[in-house]
């Protein structure tokens, strides 16, 4: 079965050039495309969650540097440099948690590096056939997550999700949810229980948006029944995606994500995350280095226009976005290289230098343009 979302984000020739996406934050009304023409409009959609889920943070960086590059006006590859430099810086200042981000702005600049003495046009071509590359080998890594992991999905199987982790947070498919995918496209005649995740209903919104659009069968649940779920015996496994994953295998993913891997493992529900290596940050030895991003008050204390919470400020709010899984409480990590085990010190290691030829180099790459 062909999956029916459309596609996340990508680039349009119309108009010399611009960014398409669809603006998650309109759904789960009609899907309405965002057509960004420069860096700022990017940023700012990275920024107010019109594109969001990590992989496709990653597709809109690094098409927002292709698109910095085609609107620039510099007629030398100095003057160019110069307007890709504050692209990065821009666009890098987003979004903290979400490592690819920094990945896809790493390949980009390596296009720079390599191309920059080739001249203006020669640069802006390379760096939106890499962007574009980008984006399509998100969609296959995707795919691979979700081919790996059927060993571990049995038939008829009760999985809860939490948050979105699907073709919205991807370039398509998805990582979670293109488990789930695999999953029902396989015959496994599984059932999806949706956490709504609070506070900005990415489950309610998103997930349980796109599982209708699919056909596959899913209820919605307030966040705090997932507990009750889970003890009852409902529950067969957890699947969430990720935002940054620490070399030790602790998992930052949407806030709540800790609290259901905690009722997981008290009843031995097997708590699994899907993400690709690039989500895999080597440069960090545990989650206590993941930076968490705080976001506004408001999107705790107002439901659409209606305030849910008193919104003086004698009241305060804390809203952090993320929150970090320890390694001990994950039983897989679903990658497009296969499925990582504990000790994930050592099985993510290895996914390092598995050969894969989707993704030639994996290296996090956080330099700018020189």
């Amino acid at each position: 079965m062909a999956h029916t979302v459309p596609p996340t984000i990508g680039w349009s020739h119309d108009d010399g050039g611009s960014v398409r996406m669809i603006d998650q934050t309109r759904l789960p009304g009609e899907p309405v495309m965002l057509d960004c023409r420069d860096v700022e409009c990017v940023a700012r959609a990275i920024e107010r969650l019109s594109v969001r889920g990590a992989p496709a943070i990653g597709c809109a960086a690094a098409l927002g540097m292709a698109l910095a590059a085609h609107r620039s006006k510099a007629a030398d590859p100095h003057a160019m440099l110069a307007d890709l430099r504050a692209a990065r810086e821009r666009l890098a200042a987003t979004r903290p948690t979400a490592v690819n981000l920094f990945w896809a702005l790493g390949e980009m600049d390596r296009v720079i590096d390599e191309r920059a003495a080739d001249g203006v046009d020669a640069l802006r071509e390379a760096l939106l056939a890499r962007a574009e590359a980008i984006v399509e080998d998100d969609l296959q890594r995707c795919i691979a997550m979700g081919h790996h992991a059927l060993e571990l999905i049995p038939p008829g199987a009760n999985i809860l999700t939490h948050c979105n982790a699907g073709a919205l947070a991807t370039a398509g498919y998805g990582t979670a949810l293109g488990v789930i995918r695999a999953a029902h496209e396989a015959g496994r005649g599984v059932h999806v229980w949706v956490d709504e995740t609070r506070p900005l209903l990415q489950g309610a919104r998103l997930t349980a948006w796109e599982l209708r659009t699919e056909g596959i069968p899913a209820t919605l649940i307030c966040d705090n029944v997932a507990g009750w779920v889970i003890a009852r015996g409902e529950v067969d496994c957890v699947v969430v995606g990720s935002d940054r994953i620490a070399a030790n295998g602790d998992v930052a993913n949407k806030i709540g994500t800790y609290t259901v891997a905690v009722l997981a493992a008290r009843h031995d529900v097997p708590f699994y995350v899907a993400a690709p290596v690039s989500t895999i940050d080597y440069d960090l030895a545990s989650g206590d280095l993941i930076p968490i991003e705080e976001r506004s008050r408001n999107e705790v204390a107002m439901l659409g226009h209606r305030a849910s919470a008193p919104v003086c400020p004698d009241i305060a709010i804390y809203n952090p976005a993320f929150d970090v899984t320890p390694h001990e409480l994950v039983a897989a990590i679903i990658t497009e290289k296969g499925v990582a085990r504990p000790p994930y010190d050592e099985s993510l290691a290895a996914m390092k230098n598995r050969q894969d030829s989707s993704r030639p180099r994996e290296e996090s790459g956080r330099g700018g343009p020189n």
